[in-house]
């Protein structure tokens, strides 16, 4: 019996459990599309392509597993780029399949020819093309196990439109055999020399990330966390591993954190930019650094690290606590909780302050006190631009892992509204908040209409302080783009709008909205902020201003 390939996509991606594809329609996928929602596939459509790739990112960290998008052959492909480099920084597993221009026409000038896969080499951490029908399921399956193995990351798949139009027999499609792949485990001897380490140490600290989260071992982590008395540090995407408002919680004194620690355990993360890639003079010099992480690239090409363990984030913690149970004493590190815990109440009292400001134009940080005492706990929440992130990250806490979402260290502005339309397609039983810079929001505000198209309800909350970053000295080229009135653009997209000037008025904007959201209404809340007011933060490029 014959089968066409765009059939064995539908039937692959059955096979590995996708439930869920974003994508924008066109040839030569289309009957691919048709095939893939016959076999269970919810279809996305959105209205860039760059943000289907954005919002296959969020549902995979919402889900744990790969997320899914899709591209016309040519340009419908080729936007997808910047959602998958995000991802590929990211370590996030997203499955991209992309049409092309047929295999019996390349390098004739057909429609839409250009070599996609060399263009998608540099950006996913695998890019294959299928030449024949018959092999779409391995070469599928294989994307979806590249995409979670070693270090997550972004796949891509080329299919030419004469193979997925290609009849086959059925009888010669070869299905991989189902796969498990334990997670490595660290050796004895390593566990044992990281113990030792952490025995010897008078200022411990440990630094996590989304690793921890890949492999599942959150509460794991918070448990040994908690056990060995040792402060807890994560990059952004790693946040809420432990409740970020528990008395064992010092996010005010990182800096002290960093500067005086002995000993670093970096668990689940590179050291990239966002620690300093542990260098002095926000490291001590002479701090002994031990990394973990199931990546060795990550290992050998750390700056510094004294100890390297190659293994799976969550397994080698279960190692370490185990170890550690009956070698470190309980309050073994009192002496530096409390020293940091000085420095974290201090530091709260005068914020909150500063967080309550009643100056108008609105400060940045009162936006972001309100969205602190307004959400709970379980909201999912997404964060995308420049002023308006580093205030965030520095007063918004989090309380459960996964459940914070932003560009990541790659700093792609745009990421916001296709990340909460991701996260809600992922956990439409959560509720999501996007809080958005007015500069980032413009890149992809037509995904309020996939929002409301597709029925899925997020709050949005705009910072309007009229264009790219705080420019109190005015000579920033292109920097304002005005005081736009995104409310009414929602409006007009379906969605209910808000628009709010005075500090006092954010709240009853938030509860309206909410109600709105909470009947099924996408809806945004746009907040004229302060254009002056700047984030203090690390400087991460010596060329900023």
């Amino acid at each position: 019996m014959g089968i066409r390939g765009y059939e064995l996509v539908g039937r692959a991606l059955e096979h590995v459990g996708a439930d869920t594809a974003f994508f924008i329609m066109g040839g030569p996928i289309n009957d691919a599309l048709n095939a893939a929602r016959d076999h269970g596939v919810r279809l996305i459509d959105v209205r860039h392509e760059q943000a289907a790739a954005m919002m296959a990112q969020a549902y995979a960290r919402m889900r744990g597993r790969p997320g899914l998008c899709l591209g016309a052959s040519g340009p419908g492909t080729i936007n997808l780029t910047t959602g998958l480099a995000n991802a590929l920084v990211d370590c996030a597993p997203v499955v991209a399949l992309g049409g092309a221009s047929p295999l019996a026409e390349y390098g004739t000038g057909s429609f839409q020819e250009i070599d996609q896969l060399a263009i998608m080499r540099p950006v996913t951490k695998w890019a294959e093309r299928v030449h024949e029908a018959r092999r779409i399921p391995e070469l599928i399956v294989r994307a979806f196990r590249e995409a979670m193995s070693g270090r997550p990351g972004p796949v891509y798949l080329d299919l030419p439109g004469d193979v997925l139009y290609a009849e086959v027999d059925e009888a010669a499609v070869e299905w991989p055999r189902p796969l498990e792949i334990r997670p490595p485990a660290a050796s004895a001897a390593a566990v044992e020399e990281c113990i030792a380490l952490l025995k010897a140490a008078k200022r411990p600290v440990i630094l996590s990330g989304s690793g921890i989260l890949w492999s599942g071992a959150a509460p794991r982590l918070a448990d040994f966390v908690e056990a060995a008395g040792i402060p807890l540090y994560t990059t952004p995407q790693g946040r809420g591993i432990t409740r970020e408002d528990a008395p064992g919680s010092l996010p005010q004194a990182r800096s002290t954190a960093y500067r005086e620690a002995d000993l670093v355990l970096v668990i689940g993360t590179r050291l990239t930019y966002v620690f300093s890639q542990g260098k002095a003079p926000r490291f001590s010099p002479d701090a002994k650094f031990v990394m973990i992480n199931t990546d060795p690239g990550a290992i050998i090409s750390a700056p510094r690290v004294d100890l390297g363990i190659v293994g799976d984030a969550g397994t080698v913690v279960d190692q370490l606590a185990e170890a550690a149970a009956g070698q470190l004493a309980r309050g073994q590190f009192a002496d530096w909780q409390a020293r940091l815990k000085a420095i974290e109440d201090k530091k709260k009292a005068g914020g909150e302050a500063e967080l309550s400001s009643e100056a108008v134009p609105i400060h940045p940080l009162r936006l972001c006190k309100e969205i602190r005492d307004f959400i709970d706990p379980e909201t999912i929440l997404v964060v995308d631009g420049q002023e308006i992130l580093n205030y965030g990250r520095q007063s918004i806490p989090s309380h459960l892992p996964g459940h914070r979402l932003n560009s990541g260290p790659f700093g792609t502005m745009g990421v916001g509204l296709p990340f909460g339309v991701g996260a809600k397609a992922a956990r439409p039983d959560k509720k999501v908040l996007v809080l958005h810079g007015d500069g980032s929001f413009g890149l992809n505000a037509m995904e309020l209409d996939t929002a409301v198209r597709h029925d899925l309800p997020i709050l949005v909350v705009i910072s309007l302080n009229g264009g790219w970053t705080a420019d109190p000295e005015r000579k920033k080229p292109g920097r304002d783009l005005g005081y736009t009135r995104f409310e009414k653009m929602a409006e007009a997209l379906g969605c209910h709008g808000e628009y709010v000037e005075q500090p006092a008025d954010i709240r009853p904007a938030l509860e309206r909205a909410a109600a709105q959201v909470a009947q099924g209404r996408t809806a945004v809340v746009n907040v004229v902020t302060d254009w002056r007011a700047r984030a203090g933060t690390v400087s991460f490029t010596a060329h900023s201003t």
